[in-house]
């Protein structure tokens, strides 16, 4: 028994050692960062990644501009219509307190009702408002982001990136300036903003 242990043991360990042989003489050469079903860059063996500055994006991409533009003056008609709806309900409060002496207590409970329900409206009328703000906000801001990557699906037919990411400080530790395509995206998403506006 004791040989016939020592038989199977040597069998196997020169199994383990032809199979080991075969794996590692006959290996395809492949990149040990390539990913199955990957295309471009990937599939010829390169990997690369590019990135852009999103801070230079939102300062120089006119499309950004338009939109904050946008933005501003919603917020501001906003704050105006608020402004209007306060100014109003301050003076309907100074004219009940001026009629406050010659109303009876029907009067009286009426102007209280009133009050309270023009305040309500103001209300609703404010969340409703802020509410439409922040849909329309972001609407517009995904409508940015698409732009992007709408445009970075183009670039790279030519370019050939595995990746291309967004640089926000404090997410990278290091970037190296070549792989930068912070210029070429600027120039190419105004062109195509101008074309189109």
């Amino acid at each position: 028994m004791k040989n016939g242990l020592v038989i199977l043991n040597v069998v196997l360990l020169a199994a383990v050692a032809v199979l080991f042989y075969l794996h590692f003489s006959t290996a395809k050469k492949t990149d040990p960062v390539r990913v199955a079903g990957s295309t471009n860059s990937a599939a010829n063996g390169a990997f690369r990644i590019a990135y852009f500055e999103m801070d230079s994006i939102e300062n120089a991409f006119s499309m950004v501009k338009d939109v904050k533009a946008e933005l501003g003056k919603r917020e501001d008609a906003m704050n105006n219509e608020l402004t209007r709806m306060e100014k109003d309900y301050r003076n309907k409060a100074s004219q009940y307190q001026a009629q406050a002496q010659n109303m009876n207590q029907t009067q009286s409970e009426m102007a209280q009702r009133d009050m309270m329900q023009t305040q309500q409206a103001m209300q609703g009328r404010k969340q409703q408002m802020e509410q439409e703000y922040q849909e329309f906000s972001m609407r517009k801001l995904t409508d940015v982001r698409t732009k992007i990557e709408e445009y970075l699906k183009q670039y790279n037919r030519n370019s050939n990136y595995s990746y291309i990411v967004s640089y926000e400080p404090g997410l990278f530790y290091y970037k190296d300036t070549a792989y930068n395509i912070t210029g070429d995206l600027i120039k190419g998403l105004n062109a195509e903003y101008g074309k189109k506006k």
